[in-house]
């Protein structure tokens, strides 16, 4: 394993290292204005949501690395404690590159990169029109954590009104989280797509508490097929499934694998774990548990 003191390797290496292993990450798309009025509008990936009530979103918009001097949108925030966080989706994914280029202070990354500016209704910066979620945000804090190249600068900020693009939305007035398409950033020159190849469902255990690992039968835990997520899966279950229902999963579906290889205890437990783990992959949690009891049950 390699292990790196950061204080011990050039700033653009450690950079590399901390975005190329932290993410996906969301973007900020954030809509300033300066003393004059001029719109600003640039992305940042060092950013999240921090709390709900009151609504706190933090970004972060990092002296540069090479010439240790600040964005156009830090200094802005400054002089007018003001900012529209503009959610990215994949539709505006390459506009939104676009406005990040260094275009000089007066000059509007709306008109650059095509956007349609959107008049807010409590602070002066403007939203995207193109933007699926906007967030109209007063600035309630900017802490900075250095003076040196690439230190952060992070913009504490408090949403004040939110606006959301319906076509994102599901039955129930949610958003829909397929149809949002967000993008996030990878490292180097690499994003990601939420679409529904890439997602995936986990529920949560706010309610339930599972068996947990240490009550893993040892066969499976030690098992050669069973990979951490299914053993994760398996551990939390609340309740193991009763033995006549085992039984019962047996006689109906597992009959014909038992047979044929009554003869062969070792390949029968490799191939009901190979089935367990095929059960796991479609959330069939108590079907998967009820395969791998059924050879202790044998």
């Amino acid at each position: 394993m390699l292990t790196i003191d950061p204080k011990e390797i050039p700033v653009p290496k450690l950079h590399h290292y901390l975005l190329g292993s932290v993410g996906p990450r969301p973007i900020a798309f954030a809509s300033t204005v300066d003393a004059e009025g001029n719109d600003n509008l640039a992305p940042f990936s060092f950013f999240n949501v921090f709390s709900a009530n009151p609504p706190i979103m933090i970004f972060s918009p990092a002296r540069s690395g090479r010439t240790n001097t600040t964005k156009d949108t830090y200094n802005n925030v400054k002089i007018v404690p003001e900012v529209v966080i503009n959610i990215v989706n994949y539709s505006i994914v390459h506009q939104m590159s676009l406005a990040s280029s260094p275009f000089a202070s007066d000059i509007s990354e709306f008109e650059k990169a095509g956007f349609t500016p959107l008049a807010s209704e409590t602070i002066r910066p403007k939203r995207v029109a193109e933007s699926p979620v906007q967030f109209e945000c007063k600035v309630i804090e900017i802490k900075e954590l250095g003076h040196q190249g690439g230190a952060g600068n992070l913009i504490f900020c408090e949403v004040l009104k939110i606006h959301i693009n319906e076509d994102v939305l599901d039955e129930n007035q949610m958003i829909d989280q397929h149809k949002i398409d967000l993008v996030s950033r990878m490292g180097g020159n690499w994003y990601c797509r939420a679409d529904e190849n890439s997602m995936f469902e986990i529920t949560k255990p706010i309610t339930t508490i599972g068996i947990g690992f240490d009550n893993l039968p040892s066969d499976i835990l030690n098992s050669k097929i069973l990979t951490g997520n299914d053993l994760g899966q398996l551990a939390g279950i609340e309740n193991l499934p009763n033995e006549t229902d085992v039984n019962e999963f047996k006689l109906l579906e597992l009959s014909d694998l038992f047979v044929s290889l009554e003869d062969n205890a070792i390949q029968l437990e490799e191939e009901l774990h190979k089935k367990a783990k095929s059960l796991l992959s479609e959330n069939k949690l108590e079907e998967a548990w009820m395969t791998l009891l059924a050879f202790n049950n044998g």
